[in-house]
């Protein structure tokens, strides 16, 4: 028997923007039984620019997967998955006259009790080991170049003017993105992640997100965390997406995973 079974979820709130932007998505592998994947994709760009990029993160990511078989190298995946989405928003920007953009983080669990993630931007993916924060990911932006010289603080750099400006971007003209790989090998009960845009972390400690998400199932949690976000948010929040992977110990006659899905637009 296997010693946890997956229990995920995702969700959304438009925030007080009047495009819904991000998407997030769960999948499984048709070809690799035991394989699960999390992806949330963050579209920036006007004229429905943004949406139609983060859109293509996720097709792309389901087209691959769905071709992925169990001896295929798991970083090689993402790493495609990324280069092709880049590529092809790109290309569509030019032959419709946007400049879309997408960040993109993406988490694969593995059968051999391992995670592989990958990110391009400051979507973030947290790991958390019970109720304790574990690591997160750093993000591909300016604000973060500032922290890691010393000269503002992490805190500082949650109002800095330049927060929202990325130094890495899926559909740049002027670069490919370069992509940022982490991996967990000895997954056991009890681990989780949480895969989210800056219109959630952006209100929340890690040791918050580390409570929220080790008290509750994907979808209390997805309720009370897009509520404490609204809140903070005090009528200016942006779009709010997220993914929560969640290992648990399984009943005796269940080993397949759940997936939890909650959308709100209000």
């Amino acid at each position: 028997m296997s010693q946890y079974k997956i229990e995920a979820g995702t969700a959304q709130h438009l925030g007080d923007r009047t495009e819904q932007q991000d998407r997030v998505a769960l999948f499984a592998a048709p070809n690799a039984p035991g394989y699960m994947m999390a992806v949330v994709a963050d579209g920036m760009g006007g004229k429905s620019g943004g949406a139609m990029a983060a859109e293509q993160v996720i097709r792309t990511a389901k087209a691959l997967f769905n071709d992925f078989f169990p001896e295929a190298d798991v970083k090689a995946l993402l790493e495609t998955i990324v280069n092709e989405a880049h590529t092809i928003i790109k290309l569509a920007g030019v032959s419709a006259e946007k400049e879309p953009h997408s960040t993109v983080v993406a988490l694969v669990i593995t059968p051999k009790k391992e995670a592989i993630w990958a990110y391009a931007g400051d979507s973030r993916l947290y790991r958390f080991s019970g109720p304790n924060f574990a690591e997160r990911t750093k993000d591909h932006s300016y604000v973060e170049k500032l922290v890691d010289e010393g000269k503002i603080t992490a805190e500082e750099a949650k109002t800095h003017r330049m927060s929202n400006v990325l130094v890495n971007v899926l559909g740049s003209t002027s670069a490919p993105p370069y992509i940022t790989f982490g991996s967990y090998q000895g997954l056991k009960a009890t681990d989780s992640f949480l895969l989210c845009s800056d219109g959630l972390w952006h209100y929340f400690s890690d040791a918050e997100l580390s409570a929220a998400v080790a008290a509750n199932s994907p979808r209390q949690a997805s309720e009370l965390l897009i509520r404490k976000a609204r809140e903070r948010a005090h009528g200016h929040g942006d779009n709010c997406t997220f993914a929560v992977v969640k290992l648990v110990k399984p009943p005796a006659e269940q080993k397949t995973y759940t997936v939890e899905k909650m959308r709100r637009a209000v």
